[in-house]
């Protein structure tokens, strides 16, 4: 009498296989003996009854202590009775019709999607002849900073799960995309079932973030570093913009760290309003030397020794008097 296989044994994985490993056994066995590609109904109800019980932690954690102690639970394990105390109130075991039918409408075991193996095949024949369009397959694409503000092209090359064949396209990127984005492109999806269009492309965006401007949405943002002579006396800085132009900026005498200046249509352009861009926000940001010279210490501790300024004045007026 043959030796009975345990269910780890049916997926071929190890007792030690993660969740996502058995989720690939099965997947690929599936793929290979499912009734409506002409597999093996026997064979495919066997790795579906396994990944039922080992997909789930409970079960599996049961299962492994029948197995330490010696026993082989097998298909009855799952659902069918025969293990008296052992067994499951689980489809499997069931009307197997049911089971089929589930599964072809992407439904059955703990939401496997099986549309992702066929394409969508299984379901447009339980529903009949009709016409029905594939899925949306879906990547991304990573983008420098500098590409996001001008705009940038990328090949790119991806398989389609129901045949396997490798696709390539030509991904536009548009100025001012951001990180997030979705770029659809019709057609060039999963394949549709007995005449339906196939379904889209949909990649994703992912912008690097760059060390100097901060995006939100099209306006950017960015601090800029003057000096605390700067800021008392007034300057004139030239500040580079996401275009890779410079504009001048007049730092008015006496102005506050943390100030924030608005330069209109200088910001990165509007992928939602073709034509326009956002604002380019510069903040002050006032920077005290740590390190002085004698010079430079003697030259401020005069100045603040004639300073009879009260910067204090409405905190004081709070503080405690005898």
């Amino acid at each position: 009498m043959a030796t009975k296989k345990s269910y780890y044994d049916v997926l071929g994985v190890k007792r030690d296989a993660t969740d996502d490993e058995i989720k690939k056994a099965f997947r690929k066995l599936a793929a290979k003996y499912h009734p409506d590609a002409g597999g093996d109904e026997q064979k495919f109800k066997e790795v579906s009854e396994a990944y039922t019980t080992l997909s789930d932690p409970q079960k599996r954690r049961e299962y492994d202590q029948l197995l330490m102690f010696g026993g082989i639970p097998g298909a009855d394990f799952g659902g069918s009775g025969g293990r008296g105390r052992y067994t499951y109130t689980t489809n499997v075991g069931g009307d197997w019709s049911d089971i089929f039918n589930n599964m072809r409408g992407g439904d059955g075991f703990g939401g496997f999607d099986f549309s992702s193996i066929f394409g969508g095949a299984a379901g447009a024949r339980a529903a009949g002849n009709r016409p029905t369009k594939g899925s949306d397959l879906t990547m991304s694409v990573d983008v420098s900073a500098e590409e996001a503000f001008r705009g940038a092209t990328r090949k790119a090359t991806y398989r389609v799960p129901s045949t396997g064949e490798e696709q390539t396209l030509t991904i536009k990127i548009p100025a001012g995309a951001v990180d997030g984005g979705k770029l659809r492109y019709r057609g060039r999806g999963e394949y549709g079932a007995n005449g339906g269009d196939r379904g889209d492309l949909v990649i994703t965006t992912h912008v690097a973030e760059h060390p100097l401007f901060k995006r939100d949405g099209a306006d950017v943002r960015m601090d800029l570093p003057i000096s605390v002579y700067e800021a008392a006396l007034g300057a004139t800085v030239d500040v580079p913009t996401p275009d890779g132009t410079e504009v001048r900026l007049k730092v008015p005498a006496g102005t506050q760290d943390g100030k924030t200046f608005r330069f209109r249509d200088l910001g990165a352009p509007n992928v939602k309003r073709k034509g326009s861009r956002g604002a380019l926000y510069v903040t002050v940001r006032v920077k005290i030397p740590t390190m002085l010279t004698k010079k430079e210490r003697d030259a401020l501790e005069s100045l603040r020794d004639a300073d009879t300024r009260a910067y204090r004045e409405e905190v004081n007026r709070y503080g405690t008097r005898s």
